[in-house]
């Protein structure tokens, strides 16, 4: 199938070089010219490494033009930042057509950001917008066209925008994940499925200290402490009893299982956590106030959380005592200026209209 990807970092070159593996005509859409002319004199080519050994992957166009890339793609695959989501949703929303699945692995509710965008343009083209709870792959980039896969999803958790067009977008999704991708509901369902705030929250939080000390440290080995266990437990707890509140039913994917070695299988299967830190790509610089874990999982991830659990009646004090320390320690108030129902254009709406909203989309 054809598929284009949107970015430059980690998962957008695990997704354009995995897919080329797979034999998919893969399009990468990246926004640096520079970057673009150099990966074009390199012959449009990644270098994929995994368990299986190493695969030079060509890939079919590398474009800073959006129109060129999305052209005729079934899929459109954009696991960029979520602060990233608005610009990149402006740049495409002109570009998209009927049929098209744009696909965002996580999103923090980028869905809605996309699907405005292109209601906003005044594209009339009838378009699904999807979302999960985990990036499809743990992955570092290794260099410049160079990616490192430790570990694919087993199971992705996967909502829809507008539900009704679920069907058509998770069959276009799961010809490109095969066996992967579980139908969780509307986009909200997949937006409280995700799991980078509650797992990055505590970890960039807790380890502050050690993360200004040292000059590499990796918060998913030293950093997962017992301690650290117990309050990531306790914050998912919140994340659930939301989905709970708002009448989700299982599977939550409880993220416990992520650590477990037996028992069910979490998103990335079980064990995943020691091969992950096994892999030594997260022994990494952290700059604490830009890092992702901070401006994107917490200052974004967290406050969307606590916005949609007010709406479902749900108390989430650890996601507002993150946000509050997480703010003191940026020099920022992250309870305002964060993602929320009210910033995303949905505050006015009750649970009943959210709910019509999410089921039949913005035309209808």
């Amino acid at each position: 199938m054809k598929i284009a990807v949107l970015g430059g970092g980690n998962g957008s070159f695990a997704g354009a070089a995995d897919f080329a593996l797979q034999g998919h005509d893969v399009r990468l859409w990246r926004r640096d010219a520079s970057q673009v002319a150099q990966h074009r004199a390199a012959g449009s080519r990644i270098l994929l490494k995994d368990a299986d050994g190493r695969h030079d992957v060509q890939l079919a166009l590398v474009t800073t033009d959006m129109a060129e890339a999305v052209r005729d793609a079934e899929l459109i695959l954009c696991p960029t930042p979520a602060f990233a989501q608005g610009d990149i949703a402006g740049r495409l929303a002109p570009h998209l057509g009927d049929g098209q699945v744009v696909f965002l692995p996580p999103a923090t509710f980028g869905s809605m950001i996309f699907a405005a965008a292109a209601r906003d343009a005044g594209n009339p083209a009838t378009v699904s917008f999807a979302e999960t709870g985990t990036l499809p792959w743990l992955t570092r980039k290794h260099g410049p066209f160079e990616v490192a896969i430790t570990i694919r999803a087993k199971r992705l958790p996967v909502g829809v925008f507008p539900l009704n067009a679920a069907d058509h977008a998770l069959g276009v999704i799961g010809r490109a994940f095969p066996g992967v991708i579980e139908p969780c509901g509307d986009a909200l369902s997949g937006a409280l499925m995700n799991a980078g705030p509650i797992i990055h929250s505590p970890l960039i939080v807790m380890n502050a200290g050690p993360i200004e000390h040292f000059e590499r440290w990796d918060i998913h080995k030293e950093g997962t402490q017992a301690a650290i266990r117990r309050v990531t437990d306790a914050l998912d707890a919140e994340r659930i009893a939301v989905r709970k509140g708002l009448g989700y039913g299982n599977p939550h994917f409880p993220l416990a299982h992520h650590y477990a070695t037996e028992g069910e299988q979490w998103m990335y299967g079980r064990g995943s956590h020691d091969r992950l830190t096994d892999s030594g790509d997260w022994r990494e610089p952290i700059m604490l106030t830009q890092h992702r874990y901070m401006r994107e999982d917490l200052r974004l991830g967290l406050s969307f959380l606590a916005s949609v659990a007010e709406l479902a009646g749900v108390a989430t004090p650890l996601a507002f005592s993150f946000l509050a320390i997480g703010g003191a320690i940026c020099g920022e108030d992250f309870t305002e200026g964060g993602r929320t129902l009210a910033s995303l254009g949905l505050g006015h709406l009750d649970r009943d209209e959210l709910q019509m909203l999410l089921r039949r989309g913005f035309d209808e």
